[in-house]
């Protein structure tokens, strides 16, 4: 059952990190931490038309965080927060609930799904998805708060 949790898919992808980093100039920033293993993920993300312009992120977590962040690297930009939040609600229901696996962007998180029979790892799995949904939601309000008229004459 081991083997199944750990697969050549996820070493895979765990080895391999896109958007790896910090952007210079991020809308937001968030880090997550998993009180349990200490898997630590910081994310940057820039917002442009309530779409994800640019996404950055510092990833020091186990093989399962480090495989679910590198989907997120992988399909962040582009995003809307809206999928972003909706991916994040998927995973957490497959994890949980044993829901099937988001559809689209995100789809690869498939491969995630033996997590499930394992609770203590599921908090490490979610970091990057929670923390760049609260990313954008910060970034959202910090680019609405730049553009509103709020109190324009």
């Amino acid at each position: 059952m081991i083997d199944e949790l750990y697969s050549a898919k996820i070493l895979k992808a765990a080895a391999n990190m896109p958007s790896a980093g910090r952007l210079a100039h991020p809308d937001a920033s968030v880090e997550k931490v998993s009180k349990l293993c200490g898997s630590r993920i910081t994310v940057d993300v820039t917002l442009k038309d309530g779409r994800i312009a640019d996404y950055a992120q510092d990833v020091k977590a186990c093989a399962l965080g480090q495989a679910a962040a590198a989907i997120m690297g992988e399909h962040a930009v582009g995003a809307t927060v809206e999928e972003i939040e909706s991916a994040r609600a998927a995973l957490r229901a497959m994890l949980k609930e044993g829901a099937p696996a988001p559809e689209g962007r995100f789809a690869d998180l498939a491969m995630l799904a033996p997590v499930k029979d394992y609770p203590p790892r599921h908090v490490s799995t979610m970091l990057a998805f929670e923390a760049t949904a609260e990313a954008c939601r910060i970034a959202q309000a910090r680019t609405a708060g730049r553009t509103s008229r709020a109190g324009a004459a």
